[in-house]
């Protein structure tokens, strides 16, 4: 009997494409096939996080490698040969993060890994120097007597658990961001949280946290979560703990960044556009090569491989690289607000922003005349080792307003089993993306793209209609 090779994933495409009803079948079995070998051969989007990351380096919102970041997307942008490239203003907050030492005094001596936390005061110049009191969480914070916090360091020690879609972010991210309010209510004198990352290093992850008007600012920062475990253990003896902090984080004033945007205008219909994007900030201790790096690489690489293997599009395809995310999603609300009249004409928006790891699933959240076309995409990034997901997609950070503007956003859902043990640390590097990883990546998204600007499907859903008089 003879052998029968395995079909080639280009060749299963092509199978999938003659079993879908309502497309000229050949003509598009043959472009997906021929993107898809495009992009399976290509490391573009990893020869964009290399540029980005060695090229310019850290770059937290305002600072010169904020400045150097947006320039070098311009750049790109026009080197990749995007036919429209340009740049819209955003008020950035300029924070730097400074000195940020630890060091448990009594009972026994030990030097602490810790990172301010995004927006954090400094300490006085010399530090500060007080007892430890840790509670296991923000809740167990709120609940604790105020005379037992009152003058002393809080230290919240809630671990963060691995999981495959980052679903242990959320439950820990508050005690980051919250922790310095409900300290201060209790008039502690700082702050201390467990790193909110699934690693045991000890590289302390910082983030983003908020103060309240109606509350003192209170120094705030991260232990490693090696240094946490040390300073948990040490508590748990039962011996009063003294620990000195001193951080000395500086507000520099108010910049204007940018958002930067490059297009591939439609050839049909360039008023209708499909948005992908990332965001082009990133903390100031690593290089920003998971977050946001990557995105930045696998979208401006999916419209690029569009363009060079298939010509332009009907539609528009529009890559934004957002302003300023860490800090609050600050470039994604002033695009909002800059961009209100054009949204309706955004047929649907994509975000890259949770690493490299592989996507394993692909969510919509389409009217429901364009489900059946959604299950067609989906069958086409099957071969990818991509499945059909939900009807439920938020879309990402950047772009989780829009849908109540009426535009649908899909979640391309990526693996961050890891993520977690690198997000907002020194050790975000470009050694930790998987080449073959990010380039599955910019071939789902070059697919999904591709397919969105060269149909008449419309998923938006249908306009509200106005009332009889």
């Amino acid at each position: 009997m003879a052998v029968q090779s395995v079909p080639s994933k280009t060749l299963l495409i092509s199978a999938i494409f003659s079993l879908l009803v309502g497309f000229p079948s050949q003509a598009n079995s043959d472009n997906v096939e021929k993107l898809t070998t495009a992009s399976s051969n290509s490391n573009l989007a990893y020869e964009i996080v290399s540029s980005l990351t060695l090229e310019v380096g850290p770059r937290i919102a305002g600072s010169e490698g904020d400045k150097k970041a947006v320039a070098w997307a311009e750049a790109k942008f026009n080197e990749l040969g995007f036919d429209k490239v340009y740049k819209q203003p955003v008020r950035v907050r300029n924070w730097s993060r400074g000195l940020s030492e630890a060091k448990i005094l009594t009972p026994y001596s030990h030097n602490l890994v810790v990172s301010a936390l995004g927006g954090s005061i400094a300490t006085p110049e010399k530090g500060l120097q007080a007892e430890v009191v840790m509670v296991e969480s923000l809740e167990a914070l709120q609940q604790t007597p105020a005379d037992d916090v009152a003058g002393k360091i809080v230290f919240i020690n809630k671990k963060m658990e691995r999981d495959k879609a980052g679903k242990g972010y959320g439950p820990v991210v508050v005690g980051r961001s919250q922790g310095a309010i409900e300290a201060a209510r209790s008039n502690a004198v700082a702050v201390l949280i467990r790193s909110v990352g699934t690693d045991n290093s000890r590289f302390a992850h910082t983030g983003a946290m908020r103060y309240s008007p109606d509350v003192p600012k209170i120094p705030a920062g991260a232990l490693s979560n090696s240094d946490a475990d040390v300073l948990a253990a040490i508590i748990e003896q039962g011996n009063p703990v003294k620990l000195s902090l001193n951080m000395q984080a500086k507000e520099h004033g108010w910049q204007t960044s940018y958002n930067v945007i490059g297009e591939i205008t439609g050839t049909e219909k360039p008023e209708e556009v499909v948005l992908i994007a990332a965001h082009l900030d990133s903390w100031d201790e690593g290089t920003g090569a998971l977050d946001d790096g990557a995105g930045v690489g696998v979208v401006m690489a999916a419209a690029k491989l569009i363009k060079e293997t298939m010509g332009s599009p009907k539609r528009t395809i529009r890559v934004v690289l957002y302003a300023n995310e860490e800090f609050g999603l600050v470039g994604a609300k002033q695009y909002v607000k800059d961009n209100l009249d054009d949204l309706k004409n955004i047929i649907v928006a994509a975000e890259s922003d949770f690493g490299a790891g592989k996507i394993y699933q692909f969510d919509t959240r389409f009217a429901e005349q364009a489900l059946p076309f959604a299950k067609k995409v989906s069958t086409l990034l099957a071969p990818l080792g991509i499945e059909e997901g939900s009807n439920t997609a938020t879309g990402g950070p950047d772009i989780y307003m829009l849908p109540s503007h009426g535009v649908p956003v899909v979640s391309l859902r990526q693996d961050g089993t890891e993520y977690f043990d690198y997000h907002h640390t020194a050790n975000d590097t470009l050694d930790k993306i998987d080449l073959e990883a990010i380039r599955q990546n910019q071939t789902a998204y070059a697919i999904f793209a591709y397919m969105m600007a060269n149909n008449d499907v419309d998923p938006r859903p249908a306009p509200e209609l106005e009332p009889v008089q």
